[in-house]
């Protein structure tokens, strides 16, 4: 199995899609949709169940039921297991709550985008510069598009205009860098690719600006998640779709369970598990030994260092010296 760069680039439909939703809703509904829409997907909890915390789970599952993933990368992980708990636990009881707030939000956004555009890259084949022009610039719009939706209620309305401009500035200047760039690119599917990611910025700045939030914040979040999935399955249908000595692999066998979907279902069903048992759970457990409240342990504690360390770990997972780049190949 090979990952599909024409599947990749089909999720962003989206993005046309929730604009078309949009301008319906404005100009045929007034504002209707907008004004019944919660301002996150994860509002809603089919959406919590299938995109999001599925993704990370999956993700750290792929590491840790490895050996050989394991050793390859435990320095780097203890290390970072080492600063989130210093950082964001430690850091926690000193650093203002929304100044966290922001570096996550910084962290995710850079996350999300520098992966859509981390596999345009191939197809593109921009020249560095201009490949890290275009990220930075994504990422900055980005990073004021997420506060500006995410810290809405917090800002004051001069604050919220501020972040409103600067939102505005680096998505014009995206825009005019992804002209220029055009030059860079040869073929019409680095063409697609380069456009896809600039529009997908565009049009969830305007999206932000016309205050549909649901919308802006869905398109990212579910061509990121998807696109994941997309490596995750692919590596375990060419690593345990023939012979295989992973015991959970054998068993979805046994169950003529197609391999592509024991790690989607089985991140699915943990998330649902933990979201809805794992923190009363917790908290049962620390007043029967220690008779103390913890609130939000799973929700909190145990998906943030998970995301954390999701943000962190797949920024080398993937790389070509990376053992699990064995099991990766790519078509148009």
């Amino acid at each position: 199995m090979a990952v599909s760069f024409g599947f990749l680039l089909s999720l962003y439909a989206i993005v046309p899609l929730c604009l078309a939703l949009q301008l319906i809703d404005q100009f045929g509904f007034d504002f209707a949709l907008r004004d019944n829409l919660p301002n996150s997907p994860g509002h809603f909890l089919l959406f919590q169940l299938l995109f999001g915390t599925p993704h990370i789970i999956a993700s750290s599952l792929l590491l840790v039921s490895h050996r050989e993933y394991l050793r390859a990368f435990k320095f780097k992980l203890i290390a970072m297991t080492v600063f989130i708990s210093v950082f964001f636990g430690i850091g926690s009881l000193f650093i203002p709550y929304k100044v966290l707030y922001i570096i996550t939000a910084c962290w995710t956004v850079y996350h999300v985008l520098k992966q859509q555009h981390g596999v345009a890259k191939a197809v593109c084949k921009l020249p560095i510069t201009a490949f890290n022009f275009q990220v930075v610039l994504s990422v900055l719009a980005g990073i004021f598009i997420y506060i500006g939706i995410f810290l809405n209620n917090s800002l004051e309305d001069d604050q919220a205009q501020i972040v409103l401009n600067l939102a505005s500035g680096f998505t014009l200047l995206l825009l005019i860098s992804t002209v220029f760039c055009q030059r860079y690119i040869d073929n019409s599917r680095g063409l697609q690719f380069l456009w896809a990611n600039t529009l997908l910025v565009i049009v969830s700045w305007y999206l932000y600006r016309e205050q549909y939030y649901f919308l802006a914040i869905l398109m990212p979040r579910l061509v990121h998640d998807i696109t994941a999935y997309s490596f995750y399955v692919t590596h375990d249908y060419n690593r345990h779709g023939g012979h295989t000595e992973h015991r959970l692999y054998r068993l979805a066998k046994v169950c003529h369970l197609p391999v592509v979907l024991v790690l989607p279902l089985l991140s699915v069903l943990l998330t649902y598990l933990l979201q809805a048992y794992g923190n009363d759970l917790i908290n049962w457990l620390m007043v029967t030994l220690f008779n103390r409240e913890v609130y939000k342990a799973i929700t909190l504690g145990l998906f943030g260092y998970l995301a954390l360390m999701h943000y962190y770990s797949e920024a080398f997972v993937w790389s070509a010296d990376s053992p699990l780049r064995r099991y990766i190949s790519f078509k148009r």
